[in-house]
């Protein structure tokens, strides 16, 4: 029997996951257009700031502002180290090698992680002492709302920041024809680091806001990462609009589909919804047909 406020219950706990997908596939989709990879360690992206924040809160005993921030504050070094050491020694080589470069570097961070914080589950204090809140009458823990409200916060952000900054031009231009940004007197290789840098960002916020739900472990980000790399196909590969309504059209369908078919087969609803877009759409809902140039 269909109950309304059980429907609500399923669809905002879906927007909260898409939600992070959509965070996570807005980063594949940010390096994908502007470097032209896919970076399969951006589940790595998330994890590690999860396990930095469970050390800081839980063992450290920090407070959360200065908690969120140095995580913050170290996943700008990490994604400016990864570029530097994954990436950078590779460009101009073709696509598979810098692919399997971050393949290798997603092996090499799970593998680290898992000899520093061992194998047991962490668990990491939230902000919110209450267990739930009512939200139009639906009762919801406060962390979804935390998760969705920041995706809000992040795409408007995200908006101004290409339409409205130099910056934000700059990586358009560098996006779209590198050769010709140098030409115009664009640092090319800064604005990488950048890009670099902002995804690295966007895993730190999707790991901070992830820690108090889900437990951390070295394996976190495997999966988060397919289908945050599902969210971006759908989507439409290399589109940042896509990549976000992807993300958030997964979460919804997925939790849906667990509710209602089969939560054993939750994780296998993501890939059946790709191949589906991909038979009916191949190019994702906002990505365009390319054709071959002369």
């Amino acid at each position: 029997m269909f109950d309304v406020t059980t429907f609500a219950q399923l669809f905002v706990t879906g927007l909260a996951m898409g939600s992070i997908y959509a965070l996570v596939a807005l980063s594949f989709a940010l390096l994908y257009k502007a470097v032209g990879i896919l970076n399969f360690a951006v589940g790595e992206f998330v994890m590690v700031p999860g396990f930095i924040s469970v050390v800081l809160l839980t063992t450290l005993k920090v407070p959360f502002l200065w908690a969120y921030l140095v995580t913050l504050g170290l996943m700008v070094f990490f994604g400016a180290v990864f570029q530097r050491t994954v990436y950078h020694p590779l460009r101009g080589r073709p696509f598979v090698t810098v692919l399997v470069s971050t393949i290798g570097a997603s092996l090499f961070l799970r593998n680290t992680s898992l000899l520093t914080f061992g194998a047991d589950p962490r668990v990491s204090p939230g902000l919110f002492t209450a267990k739930t809140v009512s939200f139009f009458g639906v009762f919801v823990p406060p962390q979804y709302l935390l998760i969705i409200a920041t995706l809000i916060v992040l795409v408007v952000f995200q908006y101004l920041l290409f339409e409205k900054t130099l910056l934000g031009k700059k990586m358009q231009a560098t996006a779209q024809d590198r050769d010709m940004a140098r030409l115009l007197g664009i640092p090319v290789d800064t604005i990488i680091l950048i890009t670099f840098i902002y995804a690295s960002l966007l895993g730190g916020i999707s790991g901070i806001l992830l820690a108090p739900v889900f437990y951390v472990t070295a394996d976190m980000g495997f999966m988060i990462a397919l289908k945050a790399f599902a969210s971006s196909i759908a989507g439409g590969l290399g589109s940042i609009p896509g990549a976000i309504v992807g993300g958030l059209f997964i979460g919804v369908v997925e939790l849906f589909c667990a509710a209602y078919i089969s939560a054993t087969y939750k994780d296998v609803f993501a890939f059946v919804i790709l191949i589906a877009v991909l038979l009916l759409r191949p190019q994702g809902f906002f990505g365009e047909k390319i054709a071959e140039k002369a």
